[in-house]
């Protein structure tokens, strides 16, 4: 019998994560109920994947996870991996239903054209993840996306308002996010704007990724024939103007960095950088890092537009080792030691592992800022000595729990 399937689809930093997150936490209270999850990221830091391994939700060990970092999903090379992702997630038939998160760059009718032709699959729900706060403050509330896309399709060009706009035609359910951070004004205005250009699908409100799973597993079966000429009508102008592949993320000029370094941020440079240099082509930064001012902690760090949010991942391997409050016997200690004996000898397992996702035109430049935010040797001797450092970032503590 085909598995009932459900896309999380929708530009970067949208929520698609915390949506998945969410998901998977309701599942453990649902009987029968077995997801399988296919992640993809364009980065190779694969920083979505980890998020949801260190989460405790489901192990990158579980026959029913797999990742596919790097590239587009709905790319040739994507799309292969993809279809070897899906034999592995189902191989065991313990899965019920699968759940595909694709990266903030993929286009989805490639991906869309490939379920259809498994028989495995059979998609229901194609979600499209809208960030409310990202609409309101560059595409004047979600009206711009629509001209500007058409300006581009008449110069023969496609850009990120194609991306947008086309993520939203292919879904059958819209999902507007951070609707928290939002007026209801604001919000209304942003529906108003979107639902033109797909009165088809049910419009939603969300916040921190709260909609029903079993709303979710019920969505009926998807209707190719409502969007099959639509993505015909793409291929075929792709092919007249000689255009580069839709499923790429180079068509839209969107690029990605990678920051790896052992070193910590400097907190009050770091705040500077975020606070005054981030431009509008900047769209998603993410990873993990830490601060001197906060060396215990594994911070993840989750940029999207003019939005940062921080949050406590979990503890440094070698701050637990470190903290005798938490009287650890000698044979937890000794397991502790035997993972970092190929540790950074001053750091230990600490590290900053930063992948930056924009336009190609903002990327060297703004990555060539953040790599002067790591500390100096004069900085990283005077966190040894215990010294202190202005720290800006907010240091109250939120706790979210799943109802």
């Amino acid at each position: 019998m085909p598995i009932a399937t459900t896309i999380l689809n929708g530009f970067l930093g949208a929520g698609k994560t915390t949506l998945m997150q969410s998901l998977l936490v309701q599942s453990r209270d649902l009987k029968n109920v077995t997801l399988g999850v296919i992640v993809n990221e364009m980065s190779t830091l694969d920083v979505d994947g980890s998020v949801l391994d260190t989460s405790e939700v489901i192990s990158r060990k579980s026959p029913h996870f797999a990742s596919i970092p790097g590239k587009s999903i709905s790319s040739d090379e994507g799309l292969y991996q993809f279809r070897q992702a899906v034999e592995r997630v189902l191989a065991d038939e313990e899965v019920t239903h699968l759940l595909i998160e694709t990266s903030g760059s993929t286009h989805p009718w490639p991906l869309l054209e490939a379920i259809r032709s498994l028989p495995q699959l059979r998609l229901h729900g194609f979600l499209s993840v809208v960030d409310t706060v990202v609409l309101q403050q560059d595409h004047d509330l979600g009206r711009a996306i629509h001209p500007v896309a058409s300006e581009n399709l008449a110069a023969k060009r496609r850009g990120v308002a194609n991306l947008l706009a086309e993520q939203v035609m292919f879904a059958n359910r819209l999902l507007l996010s951070k609707s928290d951070k939002v007026s209801g004004d604001v919000l209304r205005q942003v529906a108003e704007a979107v639902h033109p250009l797909n009165p088809h699908a049910d419009i939603l409100a969300m916040q921190w990724g709260n909609l029903s799973l079993e709303k979710v597993l019920s969505m009926p079966l998807y209707d190719y024939e409502r969007v099959k000429a639509f993505g015909k009508e793409l291929t075929k102008w792709e092919a007249d103007n000689n255009a580069a592949p839709m499923a790429q993320p180079e068509t839209y000029q969107i690029g990605s960095r990678v920051l790896r370094d052992p070193r910590p941020f400097h907190p009050q440079r770091l705040y500077d950088i975020y606070t005054k240099a981030l431009g509008i082509g900047i769209y998603r930064s993410k990873g993990f890092f830490w601060l001197p001012t906060r060396d215990d902690l594994m911070l993840l760090w989750n940029q999207t537009g003019g939005s940062v949010g921080l949050e406590i991942v979990n503890y440094w391997k070698v701050s637990t080792l470190e903290d005798d409050s938490l009287n650890l016997s000698d044979w937890e200690k000794e397991a502790m030691r035997a993972k970092l004996t190929e540790a950074h000898a001053d750091f230990g397992d600490r590290r900053c592992q930063l992948t930056v996702i924009g336009d190609e035109l903002e990327l060297d430049k703004f990555v060539e800022a953040l790599q002067d935010c790591f500390c100096t040797d004069d900085e990283i001797a005077a966190w040894k000595a215990g010294e202190d450092f202005a720290d800006p970032w907010p240091k109250t503590v939120a706790t979210l729990r799943a109802q």
